[in-house]
């Protein structure tokens, strides 16, 4: 996407200008010796193009002294990001597998459409082979689009500590609102997750940031200061709580085999794994119980169920498909 530094008086001035754009954004600091050397012109032009840049709303910081140089500034809006070669393949393949793994919304599509529009047309070619011939062994999420805006707020009310209210919609369609500390966020599955206290309920509770209508850290209410408290974990707990999110059948069997064999096979979404005489215990609910007695089959080590009684049933039931597939 960018070009190296052009020869001196060989290049039209824009394209020095952007050059310099782009020296500017790959290091945070350089002196105007440095930039005229790199660009092939005096200094008193690297001040001419530093104004340019300016006016064009990319704000440059002139720097006096024997230090001194120029940098770039956060301003209003996001400048031309001048990307080489390789900066702007990773970025496409970036984009490319985030929305596989359930990275959502149209932001994601439009920024590859964009990136992927202003391609040097040799490079845009060899990317798409890629993206045509690249396969994934994990198959394609259904990511649920959180707000942008309530993902941000989120994300700067836990790193300042501060008590946020938010407007929620449950899975089952009721609508509520209350005031969370949150204490961070995981990304799981293609869903993103907000894990805190939660002062409606008084307990450390996660919710789907999808769901979160609306996220506020003003008002008298909200805004106030807490403390994370040690040892707090939001993976851990986001995983518990949708390993505990409820199904039809409360499952629980003993596994013979370790804790530490157990944890490699069994993930924490999954089940809940507790250490006891003769084995591990596997805690967990199921939708089907022919699925779990899949699972249980496919894990290898000899079991013993506790309950439910039914799951005894379906277990028999799939050592009679598998002898009768055998027998074929």
């Amino acid at each position: 996407m960018s070009h190296p530094a052009p020869d001196s008086g060989r290049s039209h001035p824009t394209t020095r200008v952007l050059a310099m754009l782009e020296l500017l954004q790959a290091h945070h600091h350089m002196t105007g010796p440095d930039l005229a050397r790199r660009l092939g012109v005096d200094e008193r032009t690297v001040r001419r193009y530093a104004a340019r840049l300016d006016d064009l709303g990319v704000p440059v910081v002139a720097e006096r002294g024997r230090h001194g140089g120029y940098r770039l500034m956060p301003g209003y809006k996001l400048p031309p990001l001048m990307l080489t070669d390789d900066e702007a393949v990773a970025v496409v393949l970036g984009l490319v597998a985030g929305r596989r793994l359930g990275l959502p919304g149209q932001a994601t599509e439009s920024a590859l459409a964009k990136v992927q529009r202003v391609l040097p047309a040799a490079l845009r070619d060899r990317v798409q082979a890629l993206r045509e011939t690249l396969g994934f062994t994990l198959a394609a999420r259904d990511a649920a689009a959180p707000s942008t805006g309530v993902l941000l707020t989120l994300a700067a009310a836990v790193r300042e500590r501060r008590r946020v209210r938010l407007r929620y919609r449950s899975w089952q369609g009721a609508d509520s609102e209350r005031d969370l500390d949150p204490y961070g966020l995981v990304f799981h599955s293609g869903r993103w997750y907000a894990t805190g206290h939660d002062h409606r309920s008084g307990e450390v509770r996660t919710f789907r940031v999808d769901r979160i209508a609306s996220a506020d850290t003003g008002g008298t209410a909200t805004g106030a200061a807490y403390e994370i408290p040690a040892g707090a974990d939001p993976v851990q707990h986001v995983t518990r709580s949708l390993a505990g999110v409820p199904y039809a059948h409360e499952v629980e069997v003993l596994l013979e085999t370790t804790l530490e064999q157990a944890r490699r096979r069994v993930p924490a979404t999954v089940a809940t794994l507790t250490e006891t005489a003769g084995g591990v215990v596997m805690t967990t609910r199921a939708e089907h119980l022919d699925g779990m007695a899949r699972m249980l089959a496919g894990l290898g080590w000899p079991f013993m169920i506790r309950r439910p009684a039914e799951l005894r049933g379906h277990v028999r039931d799939l050592a009679r498909h598998l002898d009768e597939q055998a027998g074929r």
